[in-house]
């Protein structure tokens, strides 16, 4: 049959000259010709390129004039209706380039119609057309002109009376299933496939039709459908999902590995590992190289070494305390993290100012398909995540924040646990994220804001002098990102402005003489806060160099601001009321970090990366205390087969004094004792022993030239004294260890992995020696266990999907005990005898303490999920130490009845967990 086409009217067009360079330039004997093009104005005289244009070109009366003659059809192509396709009619709009001889040169589909094959009919028959040349004047030129070409099926194939369009979505995500087809009344082959958006269009005959819908990993689903003369209906099928969150195999590593040691987890390896409460950054717990200061507690010991020497960021905003106080999550909701990288060893030059490792949560790129919104409660906290996507403006606002009834269940438990009301404790804590993120041109601009504020403390009781105190910490970011495409490469800049807050306060219950029917009242005795206002600001760049090259380079600077309060009547001897001071107005402390980093890729083969690269940091401390740090590193990789890769690197890494946890203005305030400085080296190797299996180990050695750091009791007991120390803080020392893990990533419904650390860490000071009666017989030195070391560690975690949407895990771990030396727990003391004979606790010489006992647990998840129509929801019960073991923090020493006697101090700390989660 004939298939009518249609020659479209010429309202514009493209003009394409050959061999004509313009009026300044006009070509020469040896000159290249070249094709210029200009657009075609039609008017009610004709049609004409306009004066400038025609100017531009040279064109002028001596060549014809500016008029246009548009080509004309002279040989037509029919393009033949698909054999066997079943639909209405439809157009195929096309664009075509029409040479100087009248031949189709070249054909673009402007606007095509559902069904694929009848665009595939027109781009077929297209060349085949053939037309008068177009002229200018007297030459003839090519020209660009719209083409429509219009199908019109065969009686016999033509269904037009009914109409059934719609999509094909999975249960619960709402997420197109691309991969689906429909089968018509039991026919084995499909009658349609759905599109990229899983939408089709099918002509059917009046009546009822049964339709069959398969997709990959989806349980199939039969459909009836009723439809009269002349109905177009719109439908929506959803699929059940094989697995509700299955552990699909993930593309890992998508950035090409140039660290010496860097293990990045994805999706579940996140939020379904038992023990963590679903919080990412709990994983870190498990692994290798990490121990921790007590179990449940977030706050790694990374290679020996302090928890405040690693380093934590959030796309590379550093954040000062990144899980909330006591048994709590991290300060950022587990939705807003798409991956994490830690780097227990050698982190890499962009990471700076730090001993240890470096903890990068990076953020989830905002989805643009539609809204998200995810809520869940447990036991201990609720939180909510809502995403949605501004299409029209290229916007995306996410929104995000917990709450924690912490402080209504503990004084119950409490209560009910010790049947008494004199003390009471209280703890809670919340934290918010927003994010907005703007498309501009081929970058984007993001504003990101978060906080977090924490409590924690005992009441003073129902009883004259009856004392309690309250530990309260906070912090909030707000950071603006640009990042865009800059001279071959990805460039970013970012601004950020900080509030830190730390205070302890005080409370008294006291008789209150005004109020005889309320005998008592409590009163606030002292006040201690030190806060903290920080502005900073970075900038990146990073671009290939060629093949085998790649640059990156950047910098940052940050100012901190930093007040000490104190207020009541409980201060230390000697505090003047003129000490007051705000971190804006009058700063107690004036602080100035920056810093700048150039690293290179070399790929000089395809077996070999190496990665050569310095940072220079400068720390500055008002009045007149500067520091200065130049850091080289480097690593190398080197792949020796396809299964073993061999690595290796070091570095020099500084860092300001340190305390245990983060404590704002201790970073600025304590670099009059100066810098902390080490080397990081380590070699290991990565081996795929498997599809699915990987291994890698890590030998490494830390000597620490110069370490400052800072216990709590003596930064407070410095602070009462309101000087110096009373002898140098600093010391030396020295890590080394060994580090092995064995892995299952995500795949196969589990995943799961093991690992190994030893570690060593030593620190050479000077200690006095007691003898028997408790007086001090001399002094000596000696290369002293550090107080964070834990020689052994082993975690193994497990988690599998089973059928039904059942997901069952378990972690074991367990860890030798830390040293007894008085920094963060008691002092190892023995029996000593006064001359009167009398016996007495005598403390242990520093070369000679115990360690805590070992300690072993065992945690537990198990989960339900069910796929509803629009949303998923999942049930968990995630319990940390189901087997109730004991960990032991500390000894106490006392003498009863004439007998020394020494108890441990510890309860088995069990966080049972149980809760629901939606997510739509």
């Amino acid at each position: 049959m004939r298939v009518p086409l249609l020659l479209a009217v010429l309202l514009s067009a493209l003009l394409a000259l050959p061999g004509i360079s313009g009026a300044q330039a006009p070509p020469s004997a040896t000159s290249e010709p070249r094709a210029v093009e200009v657009d075609v104005q039609v008017t009610d005289a004709g049609t004409a390129v306009s004066q400038d244009d025609a100017s531009r070109l040279g064109l002028g009366a001596a060549d014809g004039g500016v008029w246009l003659q548009p080509p004309v059809l002279s040989s037509d192509s029919p393009a033949a209706w698909p054999e066997g396709l079943v639909g209405a009619p439809g157009e195929v709009k096309l664009e075509l380039v029409v040479d100087e001889q009248g031949a189709v040169t070249e054909v673009k589909v402007v606007e095509a119609p559902p069904e694929a094959r009848l665009t595939e009919a027109a781009l077929k028959a297209a060349p085949g057309l053939r037309f008068s040349p177009a002229k200018l004047g007297d030459r003839a030129v090519s020209v660009r002109l719209p083409f429509v070409y219009r199908f019109e099926p065969p009686a016999a194939l033509a269904f037009t009376d009914a109409r059934l369009t719609g999509e094909v979505r999975a249960r619960g995500t709402r997420r197109p299933l691309a991969d689906a087809a429909l089968f018509l009344d039991g026919s084995t082959e499909p009658a349609t496939l759905v599109d990229a958006q899983g939408r089709f269009t099918l002509e059917v005959a009046p009546g009822t039709h049964r339709l069959e819908v398969r997709a990959p990993g989806h349980k199939s689903a039969t459909f009836e459908e009723t439809l009269s003369s002349g109905q177009s209906i719109e439908v929506v099928y959803r699929l059940q999902p094989g697995m509700v969150n299955p552990y699909e195999t993930v593309v890992r590593d998508d950035r090409p590995r140039t660290e010496v040691t860097r293990i990045t987890l994805h999706e579940q390896e996140l939020r379904e590992v038992p023990g963590t409460q679903g919080d990412p950054f709990k994983v870190i717990m498990l692994m290798p190289g990490v121990a921790s200061v007590a179990s449940g507690l977030g706050y790694p010991v990374v290679r020996g070494g302090q928890p405040a020497s690693t380093g934590y960021f959030l796309d590379g905003v550093r954040v000062p305390m990144l899980y909330h106080l006591l048994l709590g999550p991290a300060v950022i909701h587990p939705d807003f993290i798409d991956t994490i990288d830690f780097h227990p060893g050698t982190p890499p030059v962009q990471y700076g100012r730090l001993m240890g490792g470096a903890v990068e949560g990076r953020l989830s790129k905002p989805r643009e398909d539609r809204l998200h919104v995810t809520a869940y409660a447990d036991l201990v906290n609720s939180g909510g995540f809502i995403e949605y996507p501004f299409e029209s403006t290229g916007t995306s606002v996410t929104v995000a924040g917990r709450y924690s009834y912490m402080g209504l269940l503990i004084p119950v438990a409490y209560a009910i646990f010790n049947n008494e009301e004199e003390h009471r404790l209280h703890a809670g804590f919340w934290d918010y994220q927003v994010r907005v993120e703007q498309k501009v041109g081929q970058g984007r601009l993001r504003v990101f804001a978060l906080g977090s504020s924490d409590d924690v403390g005992e009441g003073a009781g129902n009883y004259e002098g009856g004392v309690g105190g309250t530990v309260t910490s906070a912090f909030h970011r707000v950071d603006l990102r640009g990042t865009h495409p800059l001279a071959g490469g990805e460039g970013e800049l970012g601004f950020t402005v900080g509030l830190d807050e730390m205070g302890v306060e005080g409370e008294q219950m006291m008789v209150n003489e005004r109020l005889p029917s309320r005998p008592l009242e409590v009163v606030t005795v002292g006040k201690y806060g030190l806060n903290q206002v920080s502005f900073a600001a970075r900038a990146g760049w990073k671009r290939p160099v060629g093949e085998s090259l790649e640059l990156h380079v950047g910098g940052d600077v940050e100012h901190r601001r930093v007040a000490t309060d104190m207020s009541g009547t409980a201060r230390p001897p000697g505090w003047r009321p003129t000490d007051e001071a705000h971190p804006l107005k009058k700063p107690s402390s004036l602080g100035t970090l920056a810093g700048a980093f150039a690293a290179v890729t070399w790929r000089p083969s395809e077996r070999w990366v190496v990665l050569p690269g310095a940072r220079v940091d400068s720390y500055h401390l008002v009045p007149g205390i500067t520091h200065v740090s130049v850091e080289p590193r480097v690593s190398v990789r080197h792949t020796l087969t396809e299964a073993v890769t061999l690595k290796g690197g070091g570095g020099v890494y500084r860092q300001a004094p340190t305390i245990l946890l983060h404590l704002p203005a201790v970073d600025a305030a304590g670099l009059r004792y100066g810098l902390q400085e080490g080397a990081q080296f380590d070699v290991g190797a990565e081996w795929k022993v498997a599809e699915g299996l990987e291994l890698s180990g890590d030998v490494f050695y830390n000597p620490l030239w110069r370490t400052v750091e800072f216990d709590v009791k003596s930064v407070l007991e410095n602070r009462q004294r309101r000087g110096l120390l009373r002898e140098d803080p600093a010391a030396s020392g020295y890590t080394y260890g060994l580090d092995l893990m064995v892995r299952h990533p995500l795949s196969r419904h589990w995943f799961g992995w093991a690992t190994y650390s030893f570690v060593q860490s030593k620190r050479h000071k000077r200690f006095p020696r007691y003898a028997d009666n408790a007086t001090v017989e001399g002094m000596a030195e000696a290369d002293l266990p550090f107080a964070f070391e834990q020689a052994h560690v082993v975690n193994a975690a497990i988690s599998y999907k089973l059928g039904d949407n059942w997901t069952l895990g378990t972690v074991v771990h367990f860890n030798t005990g830390r040293p007894e030396s008085g920094e963060i727990s008691s002092v190892t003391q023995r029996e000593g005898m006064t001359p009167d004979k009398y016996r007495v606790w005598v403390r242990e010489d520093a070369d000679r303490v115990d360690r805590l006992r070992p300690f072993f647990r065992v945690d537990f998840r198990a989960a339900k999920s069910w796929a509803m129509e629009d949303f998923n929801l999942e049930a968990y019960l995630d319990i940390l130490n189901l087997s109730l073991q004991q960990e032991v923090f500390a000894y106490e020493y006392t003498r009863q009845n004439g007998k020394l006697k020494r108890e441990s101090i510890g309860v088995p700390v069990v966080v049972p967990l149980l809760g629901l989660k939606g997510s739509y």
